[in-house]
């Protein structure tokens, strides 16, 4: 009775054994280490390139909800190079064109009317 619970014994210890050399061997692989650093490398490019999309999605939706508007979407990217995206909410049934901060350090937004804003009216000279 000794022999069968020892031959267990050591079949279950082998297992482990051999369980714990295939791990290692695992994490000793190349494949592996390329795999992780390609993963990192792709999750920051990904970061990177969103960056400014989440920081000014961030910024619209604390516009709308301290003006009680609803916000709609914004740009990925900033496509003249001024560190603010295009996004637009919904306000009093109006759509409202906003450049949202795309720099952490520049949470926030403007309302943009463009083209449609009215000029500035000069006052006559006296």
């Amino acid at each position: 009775m000794t022999d069968n619970s020892t031959q267990t014994s050591n079949n279950a210890v082998e297992a482990v054994s051999s369980l714990k050399d295939k791990f290692l061997k695992i994490i000793n692989s190349w494949q592996l280490k390329v795999g992780i650093v390609l993963s990192v490398v792709v999750a920051i490019g990904f970061l990177s390139f969103f960056w400014s999309h989440m920081v000014a999605e961030l910024g619209m939706k604390a516009w709308s909800k301290s003006s009680g508007a609803t916000p709609i979407r914004c740009m990925i990217r900033d496509t003249n190079g001024d560190e603010y995206v295009s996004c637009s909410a919904i306000l009093n049934d109006q759509i409202v064109p906003l450049e949202c901060g795309s720099s952490i350090f520049n949470v926030g937004c403007r309302i943009n009317y463009g083209a449609a804003a009215a000029p500035a009216v000069r006052q006559p000279k006296p």
